[in-house]
């Protein structure tokens, strides 16, 4: 058996090797078999390329990402949100994060949220990776340099880049400047911008213009008072001040709450008999609505 086998596996060895010299010999059908084995090798080695230049997918990416639904919004935040992604050419689904923490901002604040938007909007057009010559960061270009303690609940500096934890420090900042102003909210602005060498006029136009379309574009919608519009709230005139006053007797300028500069005092538009302020009474009942129904800027 062993003898039978052995002579019939020498004489299949042979009988391949003749077929096999027979095909290289004949060109018909060589070339076509060399073309397909060169195919074969050619894909084969793009295959393995391409696998080792790939990037491993990562199934969580997308739980970094701050996004929400608009069908998540109420009516009034879903129409903001579009009309803003829609003027500053920015996506929805992240916007709405902003636009619905603006307003939970706004509940806890007592600050009007279309004001946080508007601020955003002017200060960085809602890039949260902006940054201005002097280092203001983020959505509402913080200083990141001056408000370090702030950043401190939202793990360090590097927070400034973070839109929601950016919006809040912001927010927190507003509020210092609107109360060292005295409730103005143009004073506040004034001091949030850093305005030491000029009144910050054209700053405080510019926020209030974008802020007056955003109550536009709110304005079909019934709205608590304190989202409608920055209120005009009457105070007195503060008392004038000696001509023979000594110039010693006046208190010097604290530093700038957004800058850390010593900023100058608010101008005169800003200590006026009608001032505009974030903070009206807190609404009760209807009845208590109704009489403290308060102008709106136009």
């Amino acid at each position: 058996m062993w003898r039978i086998a052995h002579s019939g596996f020498a004489m299949a060895g042979v009988g391949i090797v003749c077929v096999v010299v027979l095909f290289v010999s004949q060109d018909a059908v060589r070339e076509p078999a060399e073309e397909q084995l060169l195919d074969f090798l050619q894909n084969r080695q793009e295959s393995r390329l391409t696998e080792s230049q790939s990037l491993p997918g990562e199934p969580t990416a997308a739980d970094r990402a701050s996004v929400a639904s608009l069908t998540d919004l109420p009516q009034h935040q879903a129409v903001l949100t579009k009309w803003i992604a829609r003027q500053y050419r920015v996506a929805q689904e992240p916007l709405a994060v902003l636009v619905a923490e603006a307003h939970d901002i706004g509940e806890r604040m007592d600050i009007d949220p279309a004001l946080l938007l508007a601020i955003m909007a002017v200060e960085s057009r809602f890039n949260p990776f902006a940054q201005s010559p002097v280092g203001a960061q983020g959505l509402m270009q913080v200083l990141t340099r001056v408000h370090v303690d702030k950043f401190e609940a939202f793990g360090g500096t590097m927070a400034a880049f973070d839109p929601v934890a950016n919006l809040r420090v912001g927010a927190m900042v507003l509020q210092e400047c609107i109360r060292r102003a005295g409730g103005s909210v143009e004073g506040g602005l004034r001091y949030y911008v850093g305005a030491v060498t000029v009144d910050g006029s054209f700053y405080v136009n510019k926020v209030l213009r974008v802020y007056e379309r955003m109550h536009k574009v709110l304005a079909p919608f019934d709205l608590p008072t304190y989202k409608r519009g920055l209120t005009l709230r009457d105070k007195p005139a503060p008392a004038a001040s000696s001509p023979t006053a000594s110039p010693t007797s006046a208190p010097s300028a604290a530093p700038d709450i957004q800058t850390g500069a010593a900023a100058r005092p608010a101008p005169a538009s800003a200590s006026a008999a009608t001032q505009r302020t974030l903070n009206p009474p807190r609404v009760d009942t209807p009845s208590t609505l109704v009489a403290q129904q308060q102008l709106t800027v136009q």
